[in-house]
């Protein structure tokens, strides 16, 4: 008997217990502090010089860099090597799946990476640590190395759209998998949100592992209120001897 494809879906929620902050949710920054959005908003970006400054100096203190996968992380990487069919979409730029095991061409990222910088004219990529090194040592809006344009973190920035390569895969899979696992997010924010539907459109098992109810939690097969820490270890086990 074949093993089922296991899609999940990764939100903000899976990452808070590595200590990376939830950006939407009651105590998140975009409500503490809603100056900062536009720090990662492209038009304030791109347009005012005094943003981008603020906005490396942001990055600087940011614990994304620092932060190490947690239990949650951990057992998707395992169920991964058990041999089950694994396929992680996540929503979040930290890096985490990939740091836990998860081989990096089996993760996709909607929202990019804060691990990499790009270049807003030539598209040069490079590390994020090379480039907030050349911010400690005086930098303060390091441009390219190559051709002088201005640089950002590889993340999408409000204002930008997702790479279409990236969400048409992501597509195809939720089309394709016979269990699709919803963890950590508030599926809430489109197109990722509607992957959920996509793939119980097309039979999959929907579980959804969420501390709040989401707009697909009545399509559920299963929902999980429990803490992601010990619910998601305990349902990829499950997944892992039973296949469902």
């Amino acid at each position: 008997m074949s093993k089922p494809l296991v899609a999940l879906l990764s939100g903000a929620g899976i990452s808070t217990d590595s200590g990376i902050p939830d950006y939407r949710g009651p105590n998140g920054l975009w409500r503490r502090d809603p100056e900062a959005e536009k720090l990662v908003t492209y038009t304030y970006y791109m347009g005012d010089p005094e943003i981008r400054r603020r906005s490396w100096r942001m990055r600087r203190k940011n614990r994304t860099l620092q932060a190490q996968p947690n239990a949650a992380h951990r057992a998707v990487a395992e169920l991964e090597r058990s041999g089950v069919p694994v396929r992680v979409i996540t929503q979040n730029v930290d890096g985490l799946h990939q740091l836990a095991g998860m081989p990096a061409r089996k993760v996709l990222e909607l929202h990019g990476t804060a691990r990499g910088v790009v270049c807003t004219t030539c598209h040069a990529r490079g590390p994020m640590e090379e480039a907030l090194a050349r911010v400690e040592a005086g930098e303060e809006d390091p441009p390219c190395l190559d051709c002088g344009g201005i640089l950002k973190s590889a993340t999408v920035m409000f204002g930008e759209r997702l790479d279409p390569v990236v969400l048409g895969e992501a597509l195809a899979i939720s089309k394709a998998c016979q269990v699709f696992i919803a963890v950590g997010t508030s599926l809430q924010v489109q197109p990722a949100a509607g992957l959920a539907g996509v793939a119980a459109d097309h039979g999959a098992r929907l579980i959804i592992v969420n501390a709040e109810p989401t707009p697909y939690d009545d399509r559920a097969d299963e929902v999980v209120r429990e803490p992601i820490g010990t619910a998601l270890p305990a349902l990829l086990g499950r997944i892992q001897e039973t296949g469902a």
